[in-house]
């Protein structure tokens, strides 16, 4: 899997925003180990991205 880049140019949101999401998703997942990680050749980062951009999660900024 690749970056997601079609969804990035895409996106009319908060980009900083959903970067802070896709960071913090990459985390989530390096530090539980998902089994996601080996289906996706060990790339943590893309997998978050395409997470947080396809809404397989949601993210919740706090305020």
């Amino acid at each position: 899997m690749i970056f997601p880049l079609k969804e990035l140019v895409s996106f009319e949101g908060n980009i900083y925003e959903i970067t802070c999401a896709a960071n913090r998703r990459a985390y989530q997942l390096s530090m539980t180990q998902d089994k996601a990680i080996e289906d996706n050749e060990g790339k943590v980062v893309s997998l978050a991205a395409d997470q947080v951009f396809t809404h397989q999660v949601e993210y919740l900024i706090e305020k």
